[in-house]
């Protein structure tokens, strides 16, 4: 048994998440059938990195899969790309050692948010049209509370099927890129709905709805309704994950 790693990017837009479910397309099952039909209806089951929500897209995605041979990288990359939708774009096939894992042995996750406030039509399915005006000074203020090892619970989805609701956080700013303004925050791990509903709360600091120091408050209280609403998932994307 030989182990792939593939490094893919997709758009969101099109799928209800990475992983399979029932009665809706996602990008793993999608990927499956085409392996599928490229070796003989042979039936895959590939590991992917991580989960994203309905509508949030990948700049960098990794996931594995075992074959039995040894396979020509560059021609599966090339084959593989041919009978993908458009929505989906496999960036580079290489072998790894058979004990890694894309979802277990994936150090950090940097997912990033785009928001424009000015009404731009070839953004609108990649980025957030708000154009309140807002603080940023403010908004990076109350992003350094989630800096470190918490609890974020109060920023996860009600009902999620996970028994540990503490993240790392290592890094978590705004910054404007020309006309965009972008959020990027890193950790060893995120929660479902965990980005959108940070997003949305720091969105209220900037605002002045809330105070930079409610963050810690609203951790400490682990629960949904303490935060604030989660933003739009067209303007989120899995941006890095290091290994």
């Amino acid at each position: 048994m030989r182990r792939y790693f593939f490094k893919i990017s997709f758009k969101g837009t099109d799928f209800h998440g990475w992983q399979t479910q029932p009665n809706a397309t996602s990008v793993q099952e999608t990927i499956e059938t085409c392996l599928a039909q490229l070796f003989s209806n042979t039936t895959f089951s590939i590991v992917g990195c991580g989960r994203t929500d309905t509508g949030v897209h990948a700049k960098n995605y990794f996931f594995h899969v075992d074959f039995l041979d040894s396979i020509d990288e560059g021609n599966l990359k090339n084959t593989l790309n041919k009978v993908l939708p458009k929505s989906i774009v496999v960036l580079d096939v290489f072998q790894v050692d058979s004990a890694l894992h894309a979802r277990f042995n994936a150090k950090l996750r940097t997912y990033r948010y785009f928001i424009h406030q000015e009404k731009e039509p070839f953004l609108s399915e990649f980025s957030w049209f708000m154009r309140k005006p807002i603080d940023l000074n403010r908004m990076n203020e109350a992003a350094q509370y989630l800096i470190g090892k918490h609890d974020f619970a109060s920023f996860a989805k009600s009902h999620s099927d996970v028994t540990n609701t503490f993240c790392e956080v290592s890094f978590a700013e705004w910054k404007f890129e020309g006309s965009q303004l972008v959020f990027e925050i890193r950790a060893n791990r995120f929660l479902r709905n965990m980005v959108r509903a940070i997003v949305g709360t720091l969105l209220e600091v900037g605002y002045k709805k809330l105070s930079p120091d409610s963050i810690p408050e609203i951790m400490l209280l682990k629960s949904r309704q303490a935060a604030a609403l989660s933003v739009p998932a067209e303007g989120l994307f899995l941006w890095e994950i290091t290994y």
